[in-house]
């Protein structure tokens, strides 16, 4: 598939540029500590659900518990426990993105799209200083619709005409399919996908195969 007339990026963020799931369960403890509840799940439990809408989260993790949270209350306690702790605990970002996501900018217009809270996104660039190289985001914590329309959103707004949504989840590649872009599979990640336009095996991998387009 040719990719030559690429003029945007747009990036997940869990399982694709960081891992943070230990950080995420930490939050989810805290949480539900102080409702006298033992949080039961592990790190690479928690995985498991990177990717999805958080009321989706809860509402698995809910049934799985039993527990008898308020969901408005917690998601929203939820949301306030991550904007605390997030910027502190971070994640560990994958090979080569810190300086992939550099070249890159110089490029092409980066972008985020992410089922994470309001300033999941927001917290990403703080903790890793990349502020500087995204020209926007979107979350799912921010408008509460599918990714696609969250992608379809930053396409609109700023006229672009050949993007390519960057994901690691069957999930991701099925939006950014339904918002009419290319997806490319981060092999590296989290998830599994059988319908990729293209497939990468680091983020190193990535960078270069975009950079080379602007050298020819």
């Amino acid at each position: 598939m040719n990719f030559k007339a690429t003029d945007s990026l747009i990036f997940d963020m869990d399982g694709t540029l960081w891992n943070a799931t230990a950080s995420y369960c930490k939050i989810w403890k805290e949480c539900f500590a102080r409702r006298g509840v033992e949080f039961p799940f592990t790190d690479a439990e928690i995985m498991a659900y990177m990717g999805m809408p958080i009321d989706g989260i809860f509402d698995d993790i809910v049934r799985r518990t039993g527990v008898n949270f308020n969901r408005t209350e917690f998601l929203a306690e939820i949301s306030e426990v991550e904007d605390e702790m997030m910027p502190q605990l971070g994640g560990k970002l994958f090979d080569g993105v810190q300086e992939g996501i550099a070249q890159l900018s110089r490029h092409y217009k980066l972008f985020m799209v992410s089922n994470c809270s309001r300033y999941g996104l927001h917290n990403f660039m703080k903790f890793t200083h990349t502020e500087r190289y995204f020209t926007d985001t979107m979350s799912y914590g921010e408008r509460s619709v599918p990714k696609s329309e969250n992608i379809k959103a930053l396409i609109d707004r700023y006229g672009l005409k050949h993007a390519v949504y960057l994901g690691d989840t069957q999930s991701d590649c099925n939006e950014t399919h339904r918002a009419g872009i290319k997806f490319a599979y981060a092999a590296y990640g989290f998830g599994s996908c059988s319908d990729y336009d293209m497939r990468v095996d680091s983020f190193a991998e990535f960078t270069e195969f975009f950079i080379k387009l602007k050298e020819k």
